[in-house]
């Protein structure tokens, strides 16, 4: 099945029969271009016209086979008495060839007129000997070399101008992904920052509220509810924080201290009231050797890290010692966090866990390039980070 042939283009069809008519209108008046060597009788010099002519009509659908034939047709009126119109269309082929053509197409002919023109010179030279062979030259590279030239230029303009466009869309996507990107890193920031610092409270109020329901005692009922009214209070502080935080991100002012490793020890204090019911005690243990301190993210991260691990702690760990270890290696200076709890039944309230905790904890050490291991080692539950100790480590 022959491939379907689009329509020709307006201005192709205005061009044909306006170059058809420009033509007749010589041919009547008279003017020719070959008038002392034409071979045929003067009406010829319309059949390659006309040819020509309706050639224009698929300069942009088949650019290759209009110059093959075009370039017949400029041959033919050389034996005719010759029109300007037939040569001047021949020139416009030429320049759609190259235009329109393929890229191959396109690349050759300004090269292959070109050397064209020069040996039709030094041949025209060589043959008449006088300087008026020079006008063979200059006539065969303006009717092929020159368009060919313009019609290069064009192209390569018009190539340009697509690549920069292609670049900008390029550019504007690329800046749309990186966007969305740090939109969706910006919200799982602060599902970290908001699952660890109200996560700690609100275990404390559902495990007290728990027992408080549960066990039928005033005094108990009196110290649940101290413990409660603490930790709302507390929690609702945090989450002022968090807010004033995002509020103020915007508008210049000065950013509010993050929590860092030496607000530890009111941490486990914290947790030691909030866990005194549920027969679990915690300690602190700071191995922490003098050194060079440690980047805030760094800070954050292990703070993080032992509050969520505590967190757990408060819902899951049996009775017993929860240990915080704190150590740093004297070669690397990395910070290595260690919290171990008793695993195993656990009689009395329990709050429920999401596991988002732990991905939090792993998402917090991973964007430091750090380790992050957890999980039950016989009848301890044991958490593990090890984090960077140089700013460089520290990922944007």
């Amino acid at each position: 099945m022959l491939p379907k042939i689009p329509p020709p283009h307006r201005d192709d069809v205005l061009l044909a029969v306006a170059s058809v008519l420009a033509g007749l209108l010589l041919w009547s008046l008279g003017v020719h271009s070959n008038n002392s060597r034409h071979f045929l009788p003067v009406w010829a010099v319309l059949v390659p016209l006309g040819v020509l002519g309706s050639l224009e009509l698929v300069r942009r659908t088949m650019p290759r086979l209009t110059l093959a034939v075009g370039t017949a047709g400029l041959i033919a009126d050389q034996f005719t008495v010759g029109s300007i119109a037939t040569v001047v269309i021949f020139t416009d082929l030429m320049y759609a060839a190259v235009v329109y053509g393929k890229p191959a197409m396109a690349r050759r002919l300004p090269v292959s007129t070109g050397l064209i023109t020069l040996v039709a010179t030094i041949a025209a030279l060589a043959w008449l000997r006088t300087p008026q062979a020079l006008l063979i030259g200059v006539v065969t590279g303006v009717v092929s070399f020159a368009p060919a030239l313009t019609g290069a230029t064009l192209r390569n303009h018009r190539e340009a101008a697509e690549a920069a466009r292609l670049r900008a869309e390029q550019t504007a996507l690329l800046a749309e992904m990186d966007r969305t990107q740090a939109v969706a890193a910006e919200r799982a920031r602060m599902a970290r920052e908001l699952h660890d610092m109200v996560a700690n409270h609100l275990s404390a109020i559902a495990i007290h509220s728990t027992a408080a329901l549960s066990i039928d005692s005033s005094a108990t009922s009196r110290e649940a509810l101290g413990v409660i009214r603490e930790n709302s209070v507390q929690g609702l502080a945090e989450m002022r924080r968090l807010i004033g935080l995002l509020r103020e991100a915007g508008a210049g002012r000065e950013p509010v201290a993050v929590p860092s490793l030496g607000g530890l020890e009111a941490l486990v204090a914290q947790a030691r009231t909030n866990g005194a019911a549920s027969g679990l005690d915690f300690v602190l243990l700071d191995e922490r050797e003098e050194g060079p301190p440690l980047p805030a993210p760094v800070e954050l991260a292990a703070y993080r890290i032992v509050q969520e691990s505590l967190t757990n702690a408060l819902k899951h760990a049996a009775p017993g010692t929860v240990s915080v270890r704190l150590a740093r290696g004297r070669g690397d200076g990395r910070l290595t966090v260690g919290v171990d709890s008793p695993h195993g039944d656990r009689p009395g309230p329990r709050a429920p866990g999401s596991g988002a905790g732990l991905i939090g904890m792993r998402e917090r050490t991973e964007l430091l390039d750090g380790t992050f291991t957890a999980g039950p080692a016989g009848t301890v539950w044991q958490v593990r980070a090890s984090l960077p100790a140089e700013e460089r480590a520290v990922r944007e």
